[in-house]
């Protein structure tokens, strides 16, 4: 007798993943065919499958704000997130992109958003990481590393120098020790100071703050306090710094103002405390000292939430409005005049501007007439 072949009509077949009894249907397609075998699996497909599938679950747990202007806000925490976790070459060509200025002995660049310069608890990637590769896209592959000449922090936007040589670093160092370097930041302050233009000269100190963990911050260290209606001198602080900012708004509303500053000594977060604590006008943006005992969003009044188009519970992502806008410095090494470094807003910070009816000032109320300007594309 005759074998059954595969295709005879009734024939049932038994395996591991077959019900008995179940037919074997011939036209069915095979789980596995020669054509399927011989091509290659295209592993690019599967990836960005595999992508828009987990982006579609996170889509699903945190779902989008429909308002505009909060997806932006958004967008810039999720920017300054990835500055962490990109190749340090491509940062390091971000960075030549916003060169300002450059010669034989310093480099100028513009600072980004939320790049530390210096490393530290949690930070993957920072400025001084990708310094040696910064200076090889410059000079070729032969040139020594670029050298730090002071700091901004993390947040904070705009001019800052660097140097070829350690020793034109140190220079330059000794300049901004010897408060011969003229600064001027520009802020948004929630909160019009009054008056309209000073000089705030308050000591600054750093201290311990309970909170969830025991943290520190600084915070003003008056001479004088009252007491009864009365001023009375305080015993002066041993660990207290001097510390002295000239300002002067630039623009107003009732409820924000454009601030020039003009810091004198260099003290750590100096800006930030002088304008919260001594004029208690916060910078926008800056959950770390709207609270000083821990970190809350600022509440901003209704109508610059209105303006911003945000609500509340989203002014936790607001970016902080601080701006290194300008450096002078003196004559040093082969250049015989000063130099003026002028660096233009951040995209962010322009459109926060006008949001709030902030006018930008026509002309840069700086000296600049003697010096040589540069102006950052």
């Amino acid at each position: 007798m005759a074998a059954p072949r595969l295709g005879t009509p009734g024939l049932r077949v038994l395996s591991g993943t077959s019900r008995p009894g179940r037919p074997f249907i011939p036209g069915s397609k095979p789980f596995c065919s020669s054509a399927s075998t011989s091509r290659p699996l295209n592993a690019q497909r599967l990836a960005e499958k595999l992508r828009a599938q987990k982006q579609e679950q996170k889509t699903k747990k945190m779902p989008g704000s429909t308002n505009l202007v909060q997806r932006r806000v958004q967008e810039l925490v999720r920017f300054t997130q990835q500055l962490q976790r990109v190749h340090p070459n491509v940062l390091a060509k971000e960075l030549s992109r916003g060169i300002l200025h450059q010669d034989k002995d310093i480099v100028v660049i513009n600072k980004p958003y939320g790049l530390p310069v210096h490393g530290g608890p949690g930070v993957q990637l920072c400025i001084s990481d990708v310094l040696p590769i910064l200076a090889k896209m410059l000079c070729g592959h032969k040139a020594e590393p670029l050298h730090l000449c002071h700091r901004l922090d993390k947040e904070t936007t705009g001019v800052m120098v660097l140097a070829w040589e350690q020793d034109m670093a140190h220079q330059v160092q000794e300049l901004f020790r010897a408060r011969q370097v003229e600064k001027k930041y520009w802020a948004i302050t929630v909160r019009t100071p009054l008056p309209s233009a000073g000089i705030i000269d308050i000591p600054i100190v750093e201290k311990k703050v309970q909170g969830q963990q025991l943290h520190h911050k600084m915070t003003l260290a008056p001479s004088y306090r009252m007491d009864n209606g009365k001023m009375v001198k305080v015993r002066a602080n041993r660990d207290a710094h001097v510390a002295v900012t000239q300002y002067q708004v630039l623009c107003s509303n009732p409820s924000s103002a454009l601030v020039e500053l003009q810091p004198v000594t260099g003290i750590k977060h100096q800006l930030r405390v002088h304008l919260s604590f001594g004029l208690d006008c916060p910078i926008l943006g800056d959950h770390k000292y709207s609270d000083w005992n821990r970190l809350v969003p600022q509440k901003l009044s209704a109508g610059t939430l209105k303006k911003l188009g945000l609500q509340q519970t989203k002014a936790r992502y607001i970016p902080l409005h601080l701006h290194a806008r300008q450096l002078i410095l003196p004559a040093l090494g082969a250049r015989r005049e000063e130099l003026l470094l002028a660096c233009k807003l951040p995209h962010f910070f322009a459109s926060s501007l006008r949001r709030l009816g902030l006018d930008m000032p026509n002309q840069d109320q700086s000296r600049g007439s003697e010096a040589r300007r540069v102006e950052a594309k």
